[in-house]
């Protein structure tokens, strides 16, 4: 990495921790999940590695109308604070932040109201205390193209950016730090296998910053671009239903390169998840200093799930009635709107998608009351120990760790470790 490359990271790092940090990081692993368990391991491993934990939620996820997961943004900030409570984590090491916020989850309607609507929740989050926020509105809405117009994009970020700013002298907030971009990868992921993703062009994201500076400052809120600290492109890296593009450096050089004319600006990568460990240290070293990752941390949580679902089986030597699996085909079944339009193929190819595809729509069905009830149950059958030569069959994953006595060979342990060993790279390529 050039000098300036580094000294472009760390005003945005500092911008962004403020002096939350006892070392200026490399990077920063930014954990967008609403699943407890995929927090608790996150504020674990950040309590580990004695980092800062950056917790983001997602427009759809939380808003003030309660998303899919009912929580509104003051409800998300309660709900991570209270798993903080409950593991020890300082509250005043965890950066909640916004991602996606604009008129994504009203883009069905016209795009005033659907604007009105992303002003209302770009509100409550300010208001709840939300310190980072990726602003994305280059989503068209009723009657308009699939994807915007820069111009047009910035100009309803800038609105955007100056709600939040009012929202914050009105509460008494600090103002936050802001993400721009709008060469975002698909939420979750893509839908169809994938061969090689065009990295965004260098002159791309030169004009990305042109326009929203212009933007900004024709809606008044030049201080907001002050705090603009990231820049959302992509950098080769995603992730379909059944394979992932790993991170080629070389087809990013004059992407990184862009960032000499950058001051103070470093790049946000979406979709890492599943990346190995060295393409996620790549990334930081060229500069992608934000790496996101969420599917894939639940990903692994299924994964730990599904295999103390095979040991409870072993263990009391036939199948069990209410295995884990089933209930999860009857749940999504019985509400196949989170995944029936990413899946496709024949009857048993979506099958398979919905419990074992990257993309992991199945996270969508955890908080299910049934699903919610399935893996206490699960959980709850295992009173004791589990062998070790058990988790060495179903849990390969973590056994390393379970055979080193470095985590309990407990149900309850051992997901949390899945996570853990998920969230892992992240910590080796972020942490200086």
């Amino acid at each position: 990495m050039n000098a300036f490359v580094e000294h472009n990271r760390s005003i945005a790092l500092k911008k962004l921790l403020g002096g939350r940090a006892k070392a200026l990081p490399r990077g920063i692993t930014s954990v967008c999940s609403a699943h407890p368990l995929v927090i608790e391991a996150a504020l674990k491993r950040a309590a580990s590695d004695d980092a800062v934990a950056l917790i983001e939620a997602t427009c759809n996820q939380v808003n003030q109308e309660g998303g899919y997961t009912g929580m509104t943004p003051r409800d998300f900030r309660r709900f991570v604070e209270d798993i903080a409570a409950a593991v020890g984590f300082p509250v005043d090491r965890i950066i909640l932040g916004g991602d996606h916020l604009g008129p994504n989850p009203w883009r069905k309607l016209p795009a005033e109201e659907a604007m009105a609507k992303a002003e209302a929740m770009i509100a409550a989050y300010i208001e709840a205390g939300f310190e980072k926020i990726h602003l994305d509105t280059s989503m068209g809405c009723a009657g308009e193209p699939v994807a915007l117009a820069d111009e047009l994009t910035a100009e309803r970020a800038a609105r955007l950016a100056r709600v939040a700013e009012e929202a914050a002298l009105r509460s008494g907030r600090q103002p936050p730090v802001y993400i721009i971009g709008t060469e975002v990868p698909p939420p979750g992921g893509a839908t169809h296998a994938l061969d090689e993703l065009e990295v965004t062009r260098p002159e791309a994201a030169l004009n990305t910053l042109a326009v929203h500076r212009a933007a900004f400052a024709k809606a008044g809120v030049e201080s907001a671009l002050e705090r603009v600290i990231a820049i959302v492109v992509q950098p080769g890296v995603e992730f379909g239903n059944a394979n992932v593009v790993l991170y080629r450096p070389d087809r990013a050089d004059g992407l990184v390169g862009a960032l000499d004319q950058m001051p103070g600006l470093l790049f946000e990568a979406h979709s890492t998840d599943y990346q190995p460990g060295d393409a996620l240290a790549a990334l930081v070293e060229g500069g992608f200093a934000i790496l996101k990752v969420g599917p894939g941390l639940t990903f692994a949580l299924r994964e730990a799930l599904y295999g103390l679902d095979a040991i409870a089986s072993v263990l009391a030597g036939r199948a069990l009635p209410d295995a884990i699996y089933a209930t999860m085909e009857a749940v999504m079944l019985e509400n196949p709107g989170h995944w029936n339009s990413h899946y496709g193929g024949s009857a048993e190819e979506q099958r398979l998608q919905r419990h074992f595809s990257y993309s992991d729509r199945i996270r969508y069905y955890w908080p299910d009351e049934k699903a919610a009830a399935a893996v206490e149950t699960l959980l709850a059958r295992f009173e004791g120990d589990i062998p070790e030569t058990l988790i060495s069959q179903y849990l390969g994953r973590i056994y390393p760790v379970v055979v080193a006595k470095k985590v309990l060979p407990r149900a309850r342990d051992l997901c949390i470790a899945a996570i853990d060993a998920a969230l892992e790279p992240y910590s080796a390529a972020t942490i200086a």
